[in-house]
């Protein structure tokens, strides 16, 4: 995607094949408050939830950065070369990590081949964000894969493409705690927020963006 008006017609095509703005955030790598956006610009509709109020977003449109890494995701060889390189992250790691936990949908590939690199099992957790449509996303609970490895009593990694809010990593965090688990680290493809740790899990990445301005310094 080359503009805001490619982003604005795949939040359209997204929305009439039924996802969520959750799910739109997700696979286009932005905030919630921008999936709701670019949703609303292309003048795509759904059902909102029955008796919550819909947010509206920004008229003038959010600040977010949108990072489309699709010339790696759709082909094995490079996902698989930038999932080597994200295990290469975590090698200096001197624990015992045998369990790698993949962020759905687009961290389970990648943790897919951190898996396989550092000889962990693996795990998978769906946010909560991808139930999120309009209201109070806290009224919502993300879960584990049952048809993958478990968390109780694990060190494990968290990997996941990108960081944009953080708001997904630090529930991920909290529930591998809450599930009896320890995260040891994260790893990601792109940190929008230049993060060094969440909830005091220690953060590696790729590729940092970070914004110079005068909107960065407030």
């Amino acid at each position: 995607m080359k503009n805001v008006d490619d982003l604005i017609a795949s939040a359209a095509e997204l929305a009439g094949r039924g996802l969520s703005k959750g799910e739109i955030a997700d696979e286009l790598n932005v905030s919630r408050e921008t999936a709701s956006w670019l949703v609303e610009r292309s003048g795509a509709t759904s059902e909102p939830t029955e008796g919550v109020e819909s947010v509206e977003p920004k008229s003038s449109g959010p600040d977010d950065i949108h990072v489309d890494w699709s010339a790696i995701g759709r082909d094995s060889k490079r996902l698989s070369s930038v999932g080597r390189t994200l295990a290469d992250l975590m090698a200096g790691d001197d624990r015992d990590v045998d369990l790698t936990v993949g962020i759905e949908k687009a961290g389970v590939p990648l943790a897919t081949v951190v898996a396989s690199e550092l000889d962990t099992d693996l795990a998978a957790y769906a946010p909560r964000k991808h139930q999120w449509e309009e209201g109070d996303i806290e009224d919502y609970g993300g879960s584990f894969s049952r048809n993958f490895a478990q968390v109780r009593d694990r060190d494990c990694y968290i990997v996941d493409d990108t960081i944009t809010s953080g708001t997904t990593m630090r529930e991920t965090i909290e529930a591998v705690r809450e599930a009896g688990g320890h995260p040891v680290a994260c790893v990601v493809l792109v940190d929008k927020q230049g993060v060094d740790e969440v909830e005091d899990v220690p953060v590696y990445s790729l590729i940092n963006v970070v914004r110079v301005g005068a909107e960065s310094e407030a």
